[in-house]
């Protein structure tokens, strides 16, 4: 329903916007879900309360690949963005710190600091109207890409935010994404179809 309600499509600025926010069966379930997977998944996990990380430190494996998201424009608290050096660890593959599009470059040098090597660039957009998503995020992240990528050179870079094309894909490789993010793009099927076939 929250989908439905707050799911909009804006023509000028060719992007979707939402006000979906964080809706999930839990933690508990995800961890559930990933001790019986190939281990491959990543679980996307926002921390609301400093008081909760050393429990959810002590609540997941491990070796669970994660992804922090510490930057959802929807969530109805401000996520915790400080803190969070002990999630990483070497048995993890996958410790991934997601950014919003404005976040400064003194930010991205913290999480650098707090010895996270895998960067997601980026979240939605922050409007009044809600997080907004497409190819207004493209300036945005071609700045926070280019960055990481000169300054860190053992660092990977996922880039999404607007790829609905392998052109789109081409213009992240340039910015010097190592992986690449969809999302709304699978709105539209048979273009989702289409591109992840040439894939």
């Amino acid at each position: 329903m929250q989908i439905l309600k707050t799911l909009r499509y804006s023509v000028e600025k060719q992007a979707w916007i939402n006000k979906i926010g964080l809706r999930n069966k839990g933690l508990d379930w995800a961890i559930d879900q990933y001790k019986q997977s190939d281990r491959e998944q990543i679980i996307s996990i926002a921390i609301m309360e400093k008081n909760d990380i050393h429990k959810i430190l002590q609540k997941i494996p491990e070796n669970m690949n994660i992804e922090l998201n510490v930057s959802c424009p929807n969530a109805e608290k401000q996520m915790i963005n400080q803190g969070l050096t002990d999630f990483v660890n070497n048995k993890r593959k996958w410790c991934i710190i997601k950014v919003s599009p404005t976040t400064s470059l003194r930010t991205l040098d913290n999480y650098y600091k707090q010895g996270f090597r895998q960067f997601h660039c980026s979240n939605t957009l922050p409007t009044p109207q809600g997080g907004m998503s497409g190819k207004e995020l493209i300036p945005y992240n071609e700045k926070l890409i280019k960055y990481l990528k000169k300054n860190y050179d053992d660092i990977q870079v996922i880039g999404g935010g607007g790829i609905q094309t392998k052109q789109d894909i081409e213009v992240y490789k340039k910015f010097g994404a190592d992986h690449f993010a969809m999302s709304t793009l699978f709105f539209c099927p048979y273009r989702a179809y289409k591109l992840l076939n040439h894939l």
